[in-house]
């Protein structure tokens, strides 16, 4: 057989094989969901609080009938420990992984997620999605306020205004919110020099510290701190619309990601493509807007006004970067 032949059948062959075994992500919904309906149950392990499951997850479960979704709830820590000793048992239960970023790396450190690209991820931006995983929803850190404390003209316009005297004795803040640092560090003045130059000029202000963000937000609702440094968003718009005296500030503010991942040899792997792609889509992140999450995807605004006009969110290099921001914070606010 001559070598041009032979080049010729191994070429052929490979396109034979390039049309009969295409990638799963390659697959139409409707063919995921054909196999999906055969494997029956998702396993489910996410840190997505119950409040919010119950609202989403059955929505899943009647757009896809057949296909059960197993909802494993526990802590991220717990969720690392189970899924590493199955793995290391020689077994994979979990299908999908649904959890804080931070997590969700130290899973792939661990070998134990998918790396895989599928269509509805190309709407995301680059720093919301990566080779094993892609933006769920979103948790926004705000400096918020009581308005009743806090005169309108002396409302901050931007993160940059707490470092004014005006505030002096009125800040309070979580002390583990080091992210508040990494934020306008790497994504607002994309400078380390000016983002602690502004966090001593906060400090000087006199911060207290309070663990908890409910903590916090209810030290302002109550009138009890005038001013937060470090308010999560969401926790607001309800207390708003019942009449507390609160407000937040919409013009910048840092975000973290919660991660959505696939197991690496998940025993129901159709049906974890599907949710997946499902959740990943436009109609799925409106589902978790609906069911209380701000939803990462561009196109899809939260059901309450909560997400800043300029974000700065937190992707993989920077939470590589954390201990280096967090010895920086301690520092300066003189934490232990």
């Amino acid at each position: 057989m001559s070598g041009k032949i032979r080049m010729l059948i191994i070429l052929m062959a490979v396109l034979v094989v390039g049309i009969f075994c295409s990638p799963a992500s390659a697959q139409t919904i409707e063919e995921l969901y054909r196999k999906a309906a055969q494997e029956k149950t998702i396993n489910f392990y996410g840190t997505l609080a119950q409040v919010n499951a119950e609202k989403i997850l059955p929505v899943f479960e009647k757009r896809y009938p057949g296909v059960k979704l197993n909802h494993v709830d526990i802590t991220s820590d717990s969720l690392v420990a189970r899924a590493t000793a199955e793995a290391r048992g020689g077994k994979t239960i979990g299908d999908i992984f649904q959890a804080p970023l931070e997590t969700a790396i130290q899973m792939n450190d661990q070998k134990l997620l998918l790396e895989v690209t599928l269509p509805e991820y190309s709407a995301y931006p680059a720093i919301m999605k990566g080779p094993y995983w892609v933006a769920s929803n979103l948790q926004f850190i705000v400096v918020a306020w009581n308005t009743n404390l806090l005169k309108k003209a002396d409302e901050p316009k931007w993160i940059d205004d707490l470092a004014d005297a005006k505030y002096k004795g009125s800040l309070v803040a979580e002390p583990r919110d080091f992210e508040f640092l990494m934020g306008i560090a790497k994504h607002k003045f994309k400078n380390d020099e000016k983002a602690i130059a502004l966090l001593r000029a906060i400090a000087a202000n006199g911060v207290e510290f309070h663990k908890g963000h409910s903590q916090l937000t209810e030290l302002l609702t109550g009138g009890q701190a005038k001013l937060c440094v470090t308010c999560f968003a969401h926790q607001f718009p309800g207390r708003m619309k019942k009449g507390a005296p609160v407000n937040f500030l919409l013009s910048e503010g840092i975000g973290s990601m919660n991660a959505t991942a696939i197991f690496k040899d998940a025993p129901h792997p159709n049906a974890a493509l599907l949710f997946a792609r499902w959740a990943a889509s436009e109609e799925g992140q409106k589902v978790y807007a609906e069911g209380g999450r701000a939803p990462a995807h561009p196109k899809v605004k939260p059901i309450d006004p909560i997400r800043p006009e300029r974000l700065y969110p937190l992707g993989v290099d920077d939470i590589k970067e954390y201990p280096k921001y967090e010895k920086i914070w301690k520092d300066v606010f003189k934490l232990r």
